[in-house]
């Protein structure tokens, strides 16, 4: 047996454990790396649009879900390590006189880069009916306008815990995936 090792070592009842515990203690911080080794990149996450193509006019409850879809888009986003995320408020009055950010050409990079974002986020939900609904979201670089990540999601039901659990699977299966 190799006098390095040793057959001690070797031989333990223990070595597997210690092997398990090793191996285990790599890979926490393998998947912790990227987050603490590396700049968060800046991003600029813009407010969902609601797309609606039903019978019936949005509702508060609704313009309030959106709001709540932009906040947990960012905090997931900051959660992750991978982006830190840079204010929109300073470009309110701006926003607010453009088209919808899905649909202004690509003005949404200029938004962010104003902003001194290296990406952008947006999101979209469409309202077919309150029974079917759709939730978007896409990022993008600034600087090439290339999709870093983006997803879509049908949901089925306009509840507050529909919508919400449509973001996570798009932020856990498309936007944020595990490697």
């Amino acid at each position: 047996m190799n006098k390095f090792l040793g057959s001690r070592f070797l031989g333990s009842r223990f070595f597997g454990a210690r092997l398990f515990a090793v191996c285990g203690a790599v890979m926490v911080f393998l998947m912790h790396a990227p987050a603490c080794g590396v700049a968060a990149e800046p991003i600029a996450v813009f407010d969902f649009a609601l797309v609606d193509t039903s019978p019936a006019p949005p509702s508060a409850a609704e313009r309030a879900r959106l709001a709540a879809l932009g906040e947990e888009l960012r905090a997931r986003l900051a959660q992750s390590g991978r982006y830190r995320i840079v204010a929109i408020a300073p470009l309110a009055s701006a926003l607010a006189a453009s088209p919808d950010i899905m649909n202004c050409n690509g003005c949404e990079r200029e938004f962010a880069k104003q902003l001194g974002a290296q990406a952008a986020a947006y999101g979209w939900v469409q309202k077919v009916s309150d029974l079917i609904l759709n939730i978007n979201v896409v990022i993008e670089e600034v600087a090439s306008g290339r999709r870093v990540a983006a997803g879509s999601v049908d949901i089925r039901g306009n509840t507050d815990e529909s919508w919400r659990r449509g973001l996570d699977y798009l932020i856990e299966e498309r936007l944020l995936p595990n490697p």
